[in-house]
């Protein structure tokens, strides 16, 4: 067994309501009920980052892990598991057909998803751009929660109001992103990009969940009662990839979150819509840290971001585990 992290008597409440949202193994599910998530991200130059986020939703526990990306992208991805479903669907500029063409059948997938990650080894290409901006309001219309990262990150920065107000919404910035993107709505957080800052920008685009990454991650949709700290350990290595570990876990989350609020089995108390979008991205900030801190404790320097993904079951178990079973 890893040794135990510390952890505060507020943490230890959150991780609590976290497991709440957990479904339970029962027979009665079938194939997919328990997490249907896809990414899109993965291009010609990026292939790791989709990846590594969609092998962290499935070894947290979803389902059905999807990459949607470009046919060099897939190519790659495909020989790094067997186990994701990919699809080549997205296109780089130069390229014959329009956006709102190539995103027809990625917005065709929607319906049988429970959560949809966008940004990791996206890019910046302008037709990559501009056919995620469509499946984005695509989303927004059929109210399927949204976890944006990296290169979605950019492009929110320039069209803002794709997410504006839309409370089925998570934005994962680092501290040099979550500038931009306060800047983009015209916000001076003074330098703050802790507590204050985080809540502000929240606020500037209508309530959506940031979750701003760093030393310490802080979330919030801007309310006082939704604005928590993740504080765990985590490790000190700061190796690129470490962040798609965590879209991919807030993706899984937010596919039990779904079956939590639509009753798929009995659980203790009732809590709401907006209260469970912030468990779910606190966490995956706490599984997250966790994974760091457990792989860094094995690896030190030398850490990868494939490190973060090992550990992910093991992060779980740590912090929640099994209901019959859990260390709380």
């Amino acid at each position: 067994m890893p040794d135990q992290p510390d952890m505060s008597p507020a943490t230890k409440e959150l991780l609590k309501k976290v497991r709440v949202m957990v479904p339970p193994m029962l027979e009665k599910f079938h194939k997919g009920m328990l997490g249907r998530v896809a990414v899109i991200g993965g291009s010609e130059n990026y292939t790791g980052a989709p990846y590594f986020s969609a092998m962290a939703s499935a070894r947290l526990g979803a389902d059905l892990s999807h990459v949607i990306c470009t046919p060099p992208a897939a190519n790659v991805i495909k020989t790094y598991s067997p186990n994701l479903m990919v699809h080549p669907l997205m296109r780089e500029s130069p390229f014959h057909q329009p956006a709102s063409t190539l995103a027809s059948p990625v917005i065709a997938m929607l319906t049988h998803l429970h959560s949809l990650v966008i940004g990791p080894g996206l890019g910046r290409d302008d037709l990559m751009q501009a056919t995620v901006a469509e499946v984005i309001a695509a989303a927004r219309e059929k109210k399927l929660p949204l976890v944006l990262d990296a290169d979605a990150l950019w492009l929110i920065q320039k069209r803002p109001e794709l997410v504006k107000g839309y409370k089925e919404c998570v934005l994962t910035p680092n501290v040099v992103e979550f500038g931009r993107l306060a800047q983009s709505v015209g916000l001076d957080t003074h330098g703050d990009t802790g507590k204050e800052g985080c809540k502000a920008l929240a606020n500037a685009l209508g309530g959506v969940m940031v979750v701003r990454k760093g030393g310490v991650d802080w979330i919030s949709d801007g309310s006082d009662d939704r604005t928590v700290v993740g504080d765990g350990q985590g490790g000190r290595k700061r190796s690129g990839g470490q962040g798609d570990t965590l879209t991919g876990s807030i993706g899984t989350l937010l596919a039990w979150r779904g079956m939590y609020l639509e009753g798929a089995w009995e659980t203790e108390g009732s809590m709401g819509r907006e209260e469970t979008l912030m468990l779910a991205a606190w966490g995956g900030s706490a599984i997250t840290r966790e994974c760091s801190r457990l792989a860094f404790g094995k690896r030190g320097r030398s850490l990868q971001a494939s490190d973060l993904t090992d550990e992910v079951p093991v992060a779980f178990e740590t912090l929640i585990g099994e209901k019959e079973e859990s260390k709380l």
